[in-house]
């Protein structure tokens, strides 16, 4: 045997030997492994870990099709952002000609919530159309226009059937804002903030990063083929102007960044701030969905540990400007 015979042999073992060993590596091991060796789980890893909180995020960069998690598969206290799948429901309603969004709506004084949003400060009487009760439902996360949405598309069942067949369970909502205060009103004050972090049946609904990125993925990329239209381009454009019209959470995702964004915001202070929405970075749109329960310190420090965040992730695809 030559010197060169010699050599390719044990070149062959040793591919052979790496073949073995990857073969005999778990499915789980491997993709570890493949996500360890990233610049982006890295970066998610150690900022997650410094979030003073229990906190999930799942980030795909559209163009090149990059993606990460931390806590993907967790399921979260959604707060407001589970009001995105009523939005969703209702323009593919009117896409069938089911709903129409240039209708009249009455708001009469029985339909006013509290906490959030504008309609409860006009007279009882006023008339939005559907698409402005779907507007101030997403922009000002509007309590009173999300459960005037959830009864036109047809209450809390359709919007569940809808997140299944689109095939992003394990998200759900629970109950309209209306009977989520009335739970939250029969607490002493001392239980609120332990029912909202622990207890479900106090939730207004719950999401999990990865589903919810890849919602926003579905309403972002319309019908580019990918997958399935999940509505009219029209209806994506519509709505994706609704996000970036997002009048809430200036000190979480858009915080610290110089290119556009459009989000959805999910609140109750001092444990719960999440944010998820579209970054418009220089390199091509960045899904970002960002779920933090059981704030533990300041809240506006938690905010701001979001935006960090999001700053890093654009720095990561988009290079420091």
């Amino acid at each position: 045997m030559t010197p060169h015979t010699v050599k390719s042999a044990g070149i062959a073992a040793l591919v052979c030997a790496v073949v073995a060993l990857r073969l005999a590596t778990p499915l789980a091991a491997q993709q570890s492994s493949s996500r360890a060796a990233s610049g982006l789980q890295r970066l998610l890893d150690a900022e997650l870990a410094r979030v003073p909180g229990t906190a999930g995020v799942w980030v795909k960069h559209l163009t090149t099709g990059e993606e990460a998690a931390v806590n993907a598969d967790r399921v979260f206290n959604s707060a407001s952002v589970i009001k995105i799948p009523v939005m969703l429901l209702a323009f593919q309603l009117a896409d069938q000609g089911k709903l129409s969004l240039a209708e009249r709506i009455t708001i009469q004084a029985a339909d006013v919530r509290g906490g959030s949003g504008v309609f409860r400060y006009h007279d009882a009487g006023l008339q939005p159309t559907l698409r402005d009760v779907l507007l101030q439902m997403i922009i000002t996360s509007d309590n009173t226009a999300t459960d005037l949405a959830i009864g036109k598309v047809g209450g809390i069942g359709p919007v569940n059937a809808m997140i299944t067949r689109a095939g992003y369970d394990p998200l759900r909502l629970t109950m309209t804002t209306g009977e989520l205060f009335a739970k939250y009103g029969a607490l002493q004050a001392t239980q609120r903030d332990d029912k909202t972090i622990n207890d479900p049946t106090h939730w207004l609904g719950s999401m999990t990063p990865r589903a919810t990125g890849r919602m926003l993925e579905d309403i972002q990329r319309c019908s580019d083929g990918a997958r399935p239209a999940v509505a009219s381009k029209a209806a994506c454009a519509d709505m994706l102007q609704m996000f970036r019209a997002q009048q809430s959470g200036a000190r979480r995702l858009p915080h610290f960044l110089a290119v556009p964004v459009g989000h959805k915001t999910g609140d109750f202070p001092p444990v719960l701030a999440n944010d998820v929405g579209i970054i418009y970075a220089r390199s091509g749109p960045i899904v970002v969905a960002f779920f933090l329960n059981g704030i533990r310190g300041s809240y506006a420090e938690a905010e701001d540990h979001i935006g960090r965040v999001a700053q890093l992730i654009v720095e990561y695809f988009d290079g420091v400007q």
